[in-house]
């Protein structure tokens, strides 16, 4: 006897309640772009944060010597695959190593320095 009915079975692949991006599709990808291209990634829509974040980056990358690029992403699904729901957020090696805040150059060149030795 069932008082108040069936659960709606969620699918596991989703990262949120069911938003409009959120497909398996999407999701797939998103999940195959965290393996690929560049090694370091700044999450964001794009506002003045996640910019102020990627200009940080790119100080410390050049402080450091090191010849990276650097990914900008703004798709939401990609996003919350990394399991990030505050941005901007920094990506080093696939690993998100900050996220809600904007970094300073020397911050950033000491988490560089201590994931890459």
């Amino acid at each position: 006897m069932a008082l108040f009915g069936k659960k709606k079975e969620q699918p596991a692949a989703l990262c949120c309640d069911g938003c409009a991006g959120c497909t398996p599709q999407n999701m797939e990808k998103a999940e195959a772009a965290k393996s690929e291209g560049p090694s370091v990634k700044i999450l964001g829509s794009g506002c003045a944060k996640c910019n102020a974040l990627e200009a940080a980056t790119k100080t410390a990358l050049e402080r450091l010597g090191m010849d990276t690029l650097i990914d900008h992403v703004t798709d939401f699904a990609k996003i919350a695959a990394y399991g990030v729901m505050t941005t901007p957020a920094l990506v080093v090696d696939g690993k998100v190593v900050s996220y809600g805040k904007v970094l300073k150059p020397d911050e950033v060149a000491k988490i560089l320095a201590k994931i890459r030795g």
